[in-house]
Parts: C-alpha cells; structure tokens; sequence
C-alpha cells in the first residue's frame, strides 16, 4: 500500500524528496500521528486477567535539512518512552563525500533488526518481540555517538560507536558500545541485512551486564508477496550472569490490492536463564492493512500468544486496530 510505503521511506530517512512538505529548498518537514485500540486477554483454565487500552501511541514531527553535502534531521516526538512530554527522538547531521562515504554525528536509532523505527513504517500493530531486543524501536533504543557508513550500489556497511540510554561513560568499565553493520541489494528484490553489537552496559541502576548481540534478517519480493525472516541471539558476557536469548520471526505481506493487504507473522523467543526465570514465548500474528487514503492507514490484528515458564504456561489473545495518519 502506498501509505505505507511512504512511512517505510520516512524509517529510512529517505521521504524527504517523496512525500515531505518542502518548507523551502533547504528545509521540508513530515511526521505521523498514530493510535490503537487493545484488548489482551488469558484463556487459560486460570487467568492471571485481562488489560484493555485506547491511547494516542506517538505523534511525530520531523524537520529535514540539506544543504550542499551536509544533511541534519530534527524528530520531535510525544510517545510514553517520553512520559507523553515533547522529547528529542533522534537529532542528528551527516556529512557526505563524493566517494560513498558519509559521517553521522547526533542522536540516531540502530540498524539492527529487520523492524525499523518508529510505528509509520511497520507492517503489523505490533512488534516481533516482547523483550528489549526490539534494536529497531528508537523511541526506547535511540543512542548519542558518530557513525561511518559506506555505500555502493550493491552494498552498505555501517560502523557505529556510541553510548546508550544510561552509559554515562564515567564509571569503571562502561565505555563506548560498537555496532557493525552490513546490507547487501546486489540481488534483485532481495535485502539482507547482517548486524553485531557490544553493548557495554553501565554498572549504575538500572544496571545490566555487558551483552553481544547478533542479528541477521532478509527480506525478498516476490510479486505482490513479501516474503522476510529474521534470526538474533543476545549473550550476557558476564560470568555471574547465564542469560542468554535467541528470536526468530517469519513474516509474510500480501497486496490483494492497491489499498488492502494482509500480514501474517511468526514470532519465538527462548530466554535461557536460570530455572525460575526461563522463558519460552511463541506468536501468531494476523493483521490485515487497509490504505484509506494516500496519508491514513488503518491495520487490524489479532494474535495469539503461547507463553512457557517456571511459573506456569499461559495463552494469550490480542484484538486490536491502529490508525496511522503521515505527512
């Protein structure tokens, strides 16, 4: 659907000369507003409940400047990772040179994950994964630091060293985390994207351990087919810690038409921790999208969840709808 092309250019940083309101020849601006309705209920002979919930998720307005070979994005956003406040999403400038080369200096999202950014740009309501190992999700996932990227034709390789959310890179044993990146085009209709990061967590609350981070995912089009997977791994580098995770999605979007379409997704995750704390989820995901004009989407969903741990086994239901009106 075109709506939701659009949204995936503006996940890329690439609406600005599609569907960008140009302010003047140096400055355009976009954003989206989006909302949902949920309700989530436990079918098991014994329910821990149910939760319902109708919200404004996120509204966000992007200011996109370019001038000569330096380039800056300003993303304003109100979201509940800011408490519902106005606050900085993503504040960045790159710098390119002529030869493919380009520097990224600010505030920017990962690219890691096959789920980039912000709600505008995805195919199902909800994301893949329950744990925090949702890299693409820069309302909670955003980092400060400088980047290289290089690009051709068939090939992008990225280089990122930042700091997260809470490294404040002052105490003993934090420092800067690495993140390496590569996508390859040069096959056609298809992407592949393989991912690491060394997330250097700080030793101050909220307190983690070091982790790494593996993430491959491909995507490949096949007429009005979508075809895509994804596989990644998270391991504690810490000896006292044994928490270790690995997810996989498989993911399928059709295009009945110009305006409806169909999402069906496959989701499991395995946290293998100690004995009372294992966890082992798997999901079904169906939700049908509808372009109800050129800006305003509308995706239905419903999955069902399978969730496995020391505790007890539950199953879970999910209705909901969002809307998602960009600019």
């Amino acid at each position: 659907m075109k709506n939701k092309i659009l949204a995936t250019l503006v996940a890329f940083g690439l609406v600005g000369s599609v569907s960008a309101i140009e302010i003047n020849d140096n400055l355009s601006v976009n954003g989206f507003v989006d909302g949902s309705y949920n309700k989530s209920k436990d079918r098991t002979k014994t329910p821990t409940g149910q939760s319902e919930k109708i919200a404004i998720d996120e509204v966000e307005l992007n200011f996109l400047l370019n001038v000569s070979n330096v380039s800056g994005e300003l993303h304003l956003d109100s979201s509940p990772s800011t408490n519902n406040d106005i606050g900085i999403e993503q504040a960045h400038f790159t710098y390119s040179l002529d030869n493919g080369l380009s520097f990224t200096f600010g505030k920017y999202g990962s690219k890691l994950g096959f789920e980039r950014e912000d709600p505008a740009g995805m195919y199902t309501s909800s994301r893949n994964y329950d744990s925090a190992t949702n890299f693409g999700d820069v309302d909670s996932l955003a980092r400060t630091g400088l980047a290289a990227n290089y690009s051709t034709d068939a090939f992008s390789l990225g280089l990122s060293l930042d700091q997260s959310q809470y490294d404040d890179l002052k105490t003993d044993g934090e420092g800067l985390n690495v993140e390496l990146s590569l996508s390859y085009t040069g096959i056609e209709n298809l992407t592949l994207n393989v991912g690491y990061r060394e997330e250097n967590a700080p030793s101050v609350a909220p307190a983690n351990n070091d982790s790494d981070h593996l993430n491959i995912n491909a995507s490949y089009q096949v007429g009005k087919a979508l075809l895509a997977a994804e596989w990644q791994t998270e391991g504690s580098k810490a000896a006292a810690n044994t928490t270790d995770l690995d997810a996989i999605m498989l993911l399928v979007d059709y295009d009945v038409s110009d305006k409806l379409g169909v999402a069906v997704r496959y989701t499991e995750e395995d946290q293998d921790m100690d004995a009372a704390t294992s966890l082992e989820t798997s999901k079904w995901t169906i939700a049908p999208n509808y372009s109800i004009t050129d800006s305003l989407g509308a995706i239905l969903e419903y999955s069902v969840q399978d969730v496995d741990q020391a505790t007890g086994s539950k199953k879970v239901d999910t209705y909901g709808v969002e809307l998602t009106y960009t600019f």
